[in-house]
């Protein structure tokens, strides 16, 4: 019964890879080599240092992502004001049913002549706020190619 326990091969473990790593190098950096060493990874946002350098040596495109808050601000703030000028049209259309329901056809004109001309300078604005968004995106949202 022993013996049959000493001839069984151990299944456990890590399976053996088919091309392993066994080659190791080392270099030294100063200070200053360092430093800007350890910001290209961390702008490179990969996980592993081995496989950053071994990207840099082999001349693989390492991707490199900025954020830019302004420009995350700026589209938070023109999506609040979008959603701000939908919620406005909404209460444009139920301010007319309430005014022709609640009025008689003269007043509820009358009225209604005065929420268009606000409307004429809600449109104005709005045409405004477009020509600023774009100007913004192409002098800051472009890429630069």
């Amino acid at each position: 019964m022993e013996d049959n326990r000493r001839n069984r091969t151990n299944k456990g473990g890590r399976k053996p890879k088919a091309d392993p790593s066994i080659h190791r190098y080392v270099f030294r950096l100063t200070d200053e080599e360092n430093a800007k060493f350890l910001t290209l990874f961390e702008q490179s946002e990969m996980k592993v240092m081995a496989h950053f350098i071994t990207a840099c040596i082999f001349q693989k495109p390492i991707k490199t992502v900025k954020i830019d808050m302004d420009a995350v601000d700026f589209h938070t703030m023109l999506t609040n004001f979008y959603s701000q000028f939908r919620a406005v049209g909404v209460n444009y259309n139920q301010i007319v049913k309430i005014l022709y329901s609640n009025f008689s056809e003269k007043k509820a004109s009358a009225y209604l002549f005065k929420l268009e001309k606000q409307t004429a300078e809600m449109a104005d604005l709005c045409r405004k706020v477009i020509e600023l968004t774009q100007e913004f995106e192409k002098e800051h949202l472009q890429k630069h190619g």
